[in-house]
């Protein structure tokens, strides 16, 4: 058990959280979250459960970074409990990455897309995968990939630096980027440049635009350089990396070489090393409405920093299109006392009843996070 002192409050959204527990040896119980928001576990058991994509008929897919598998998880009873998990691929090159699309799931590998055509009617004996692109770097260095499809029916795949710090793009091109293609592999482009390595990205509801974490380069001190959260005007821009670091901070190594003002700036600087990951825009009715069309983020958490943070889901709050706050949703997972963690949340989804999935890589679970007025 991770217990730690914390307010009065604290503890009594802690008490309304517990009387709604289903049995887990998960310690929810130390996880704090706003009056009226209670959370459970959907799924455990899930190891390394990392990305998720939700299929046409109700299948959650996750993905995952070291266990070279794929999971297809269904709640049959609607009781938002996962009632049966499917393992669909044993022996796959870090498949961090999934997608849905047209009845099929795509998977991303360090180097190539697979699609599992029909695939929630072949579960039971799921079909080989059509390779569809084959062409990525082979470099594991930051060679996961977040995946997912726009609303130009383009799917989007992200190409990590090889390296903490390094100017990759005099090796490759492509290095340090966001592509785009066809659901075909077809007609592959850069679509946004100077990007360390982003596990997560998402669409605005209403402008279209796409917005990005970026997880910021280690080894300049506890507190520098920020991590981000990106937004992209247009194709082609250029985020910084390697030489500027949160819009304002010039890379040691290579800051002298441009100013910081050649690059867009992020529209909101995160914490330093908290690792942000997947993101996702509030789009349902369950949450009150202040929550409508704003940002929550899963920070996955720091490994490299004296004492550790993250470990928590950030809301970035928005109005006109600007970032006007930064602050914890749920945190918990970490005992800042005694620096033991629980787990790390991964990536977002919400369900269509309005409640928020959240996967845990380190707790290998999935939790549900829903909202009622009596709490």
């Amino acid at each position: 058990m991770f217990l730690f002192s914390c307010n009065e409050k604290k503890e009594e959204t802690k008490k309304k959280n517990d009387e709604n527990l289903i049995e887990t040896d998960l310690p929810l119980m130390n996880l704090n979250l706003p009056e009226g928001f209670k959370i459970s576990v959907f799924a455990e058991g899930i190891d390394g459960a990392r990305s998720m994509t939700m299929g046409d008929n109700g299948t959650l897919f996750v993905g995952t970074r070291n266990e070279k598998q794929v999971y297809a998880l269904q709640d049959l009873d609607g009781d938002f409990r996962a009632d049966t998990i499917i393992t669909l691929d044993t022996d796959l090159e870090s498949p961090n990455g999934v997608a849905f699309k047209d009845g099929a799931l795509y998977v991303a590998e360090v180097s190539r897309l697979l699609k599992y055509q029909n695939i929630e009617e072949q579960l039971s004996n799921p079909p080989k995968p059509e390779v569809i692109y084959d062409d990525y770097p082979t470099e594991f260095h930051h060679g996961w990939k977040y995946i997912a499809f726009g609303p130009d029916g383009k799917l989007y795949v992200p190409v990590g630096a090889p390296c903490n710090i390094c100017d990759s793009t005099t090796v490759d091109e492509r290095y340090a980027t966001i592509t785009r293609m066809d659901p075909d592999g077809s007609n592959r482009e850069i679509y946004a440049k100077g990007i360390r390595n982003t596990v997560g990205f998402t669409w605005h509801p209403e402008t279209e635009q796409m917005w990005f974490t970026d997880n910021g380069r280690d080894m300049m001190g506890d507190d520098i350089p920020p991590c981000e959260l990106n937004r992209v005007d247009q194709a082609g821009q250029h985020y910084g990396y390697p030489y500027c670091h949160g819009g304002t901070v010039k890379d040691t190594e290579f800051g002298n070489q441009f100013p910081c003002e050649d690059f867009v700036p992020p529209v909101q600087q995160l914490g330093a090393h908290v690792a942000p990951l997947g993101v996702k825009f509030y789009t349902g009715n369950m949450f009150p409405s202040s929550y409508k069309n704003q940002i929550f983020i899963a920070e996955h958490g720091s490994w490299n920093r004296s004492s550790k943070v993250g470990y928590k889901i950030s809301l970035v709050r928005l109005q006109d299109n600007e970032a006007i706050s930064y602050e914890t949703f749920i945190d918990g997972w970490l005992d800042e006392e005694s620096q033991e963690r629980f787990g790390r949340p991964v990536d977002i989804l919400f369900l269509e009843d309005g409640s928020m999935l959240i996967s845990d890589d380190f707790g290998d679970a999935i939790y549900r996070v829903s909202y009622s007025v009596d709490g």
